[in-house]
C-alpha cells in the first residue's frame, strides 16, 4: 500500500533511485538535498515517465539541526503524516594514511552521522507519539570493519550502524520500526571517484529496488549485494591474525 516518503541525499545516486522507485509504485515522495536543481529534476524525470506517484522537492542541508526540523514540519503540513523516513544524505572522502588531518574527519562525522542524528531528533518524537512509522538510516557495508583509506568514513558508518542497533531494542516496544541500510558498491558520482576495482558493483536502479523490497519487509538490515555482504560479514568475525593479512592482500596495501 502506497504512503508518504521522505527521502534526504535524494538529488542523485542511490537516494535518487529510490525515490523514482516508490513513485512507480504510487507513494508520494519528499526528496531533499542541499542542490534545488537536482532535486527539481528528479521530480521532472518522475512526472516525465508518467509515474503513478508524485515526487515534490524540499531543498535541506541536513547539518543544520532548526532546517531538518522545519522541513519535516512543512513535508507533513503539505502531504500528510509520513510513513517512512531514509536518512540517506552522505558524502565519502578517503582519508589516506599521508593526508591524515583532522578536517575530512569532521566533515564526514557532521554530514553522514550528525546529519542523521538530526533528522532522528526531528522525527522521533512524532513517530514514538503516533506509535507508527518506519525510520531507516543508510550507513555501509564498509562500517562492518576497517578497511584502508577509510578511517573516517568507516568510522560514520559503523557508528551508524551501532546507532541502529541501540535504538532498535527501545523502539521495538513503542510501534516504530528503524532499519539500517548497507550498500556495497553501487555506481553512483560518488563511486565513480574509485580508481580501485568494486567488487559486485550494482546499478542504482538495482539498489532501489532491494532497498523498497526491503523497507516493505521492515527488515533491519537491508545489505547488498549478498555476495560482497557475505564475504565482509566473515572477514568481520575473523581473529585479528588472520584479517589484517586477508585483507592487505584484498586491497594490495
Amino acid at each position: 500500500m502506497a504512503g508518504v516518503l521522505w527521502i534526504t541525499g535524494a538529488g542523485k545516486g542511490i537516494g535518487k533511485a529510490v525515490a523514482l522507485e516508490y513513485a512507480t509504485h504510487g507513494w508520494t515522495v519528499a526528496v531533499s538535498a542541499r542542490t534545488a536543481s537536482d532535486l527539481d529534476a528528479v521530480a521532472s524525470q518522475a512526472s516525465a515517465a508518467g509515474l503513478e506517484g508524485k515526487v515534490i522537492s524540499y531543498p535541506l542541508d541536513v547539518t543544520s539541526h532548526d532546517s531538518v526540523k522545519a522541513t519535516f514540519k512543512t513535508i507533513e503540513a503539505e502531504q500528510g503524516s509520513v510513513d517512512q523516513i531514509i536518512f540517506n544524505a552522505g558524502t565519502h572522502s578517503p582519508t589516506p594514511l599521508g593526508e591524515f588531518s583532522v578536517a575530512p574527519f569532521r566533515t564526514l562525522m557532521e554530514v553522514n552521522y550528525m546529519g542523521s542524528v538530526n533528522g532522528l531528533d526531528a522525527v522521533l518524537p512524532t513517530f514514538i507519539d503516533r506509535r507508527t512509522g518506519h525510520v531507516a538510516i543508510v550507513a555501509s557495508v564498509a562500517g562492518y570493519s576497517g578497511l584502508p583509506d577509510a578511517a573516517g568514513y568507516g568510522a560514520t558508518k559503523a557508528a551508524l550502524i551501532n546507532m541502529c542497533e541501540s535504538l532498535k531494542t527501545q523502539l521495538d516496544g513503542l510501534g516504530v520500526t528503524i532499519s539500517v541500510i548497507n550498500p556495497g558498491f553501487v555506481r553512483t558520482p560518488l563511486t565513480d571517484q574509485n580508481n580501485f576495482p568494486m567488487p559486485f558493483l550494482m546499478e542504482p536502479e538495482d539498489a532501489a529496488k532491494a532497498v523498497f523490497v526491503g523497507m516493505a519487509r521492515k527488515k533491519f538490515e537491508i545489505a547488498f549485494p549478498t555476495p560482497f555482504v557475505l564475504i565482509l560479514k566473515f572477514l568481520r568475525i575473523l581473529p585479528y591474525w588472520l584479517y589484517f593479512p586477508l585483507v592487505k592482500k584484498m586491497t594490495k596495501v
